[in-house]
């Protein structure tokens, strides 16, 4: 807990003191989050097929934001029901691309904390990513981020993205309008990244992701159902998975937010 707590007050003074080109008079935004899902699946890897239910907070001051994000597990599937399996702790840099219009950029660190204990009893050691991404101002809005493991995995994860908004399709009442968001991602591993989380030491083509959400927003509240699945997209990945032996995942889930 005290590493935890450390690495946490490190998160706020560069909140504070990271953005020097901000205004002096520019305040702190927040945003609280709690999402429900049926299933909670990471990067292809199944680790809760059971509901479960994730809080998080992000305070942005200018382009920096710093996030706090949690999974409870709601059943005893991992004989942790009513505890957090995992607390990651995040800090990004977001902009545009000085000079070069249309082309944003990411930049961050997210550290990922596990205080509940392995299905054989052994403790699952914290590790520590940092990220890079570039997003595109152009149909379908691609974007690319690379995640490097700097601790357990020693390797990189790679995500492709494409996104389309429909921003009304329905309305709820008059002044409710719900839009839909269309989204899909593939993943790729590499060597080190694959052989830690899944024991094959080959760089692969990792996950295929699907979803489509409705968000509304109600009394400045925004409530985004949604649809997902995902799928293992390699057959050697497919063969050594270690959290059972389907691994195609089909689960619905709804997201509520709102900023302050």
């Amino acid at each position: 807990m005290r590493k935890f707590t450390g690495i946490l007050t490190s998160l706020y003074l560069l909140l504070i003191a990271g953005d020097k080109t901000a205004h002096a008079d520019k305040s702190i935004d927040f945003e609280i989050s709690a999402d429900f899902y049926g299933k909670y699946i990471w990067r292809g890897q199944n680790l809760n097929d059971d509901p479960v239910f994730q809080p998080g907070l992000n305070a942005t001051y200018g382009n920096l934001t710093a996030g706090i994000w949690g999974n409870l597990d709601t059943t005893n599937i991992n004989d942790r029901s009513g505890d957090f399996s995992e607390l990651d702790l995040s800090l990004d840099y977001s902009g545009d691309l000085p000079g070069i219009k249309g082309i944003g950029y990411s930049v961050g660190v997210i550290h990922y904390d596990f205080p509940g204990a392995a299905a054989d009893g052994s403790r699952v050691p914290d590790t520590t990513e940092l990220y890079w991404g570039l997003n595109f101002d152009l149909p379908l809005s691609p974007a690319i981020t690379v995640y490097h493991d700097l601790d357990e995995a020693e390797g990189s994860y790679v995500s492709l993205a494409a996104s389309h908004n429909v921003e009304k399709i329905h309305n709820i009442g008059p002044n409710t309008p719900v839009a839909m968001e269309i989204c899909a991602s593939l993943g790729w591993g590499s060597g080190s990244y694959n052989k830690y989380y899944w024991g094959t030491e080959q760089s692969k083509l990792n996950d295929l992701a699907f979803s489509v959400a409705f968000p509304f927003t109600i009394k400045g509240w925004t409530v985004t159902p949604s649809l997902n699945y995902v799928t293992l997209v390699s057959d050697d990945i497919r063969d050594t998975d270690v959290y059972g032996t389907n691994s195609d995942f089909f689960f619905a889930g709804v997201s509520i937010s709102k900023k302050f």
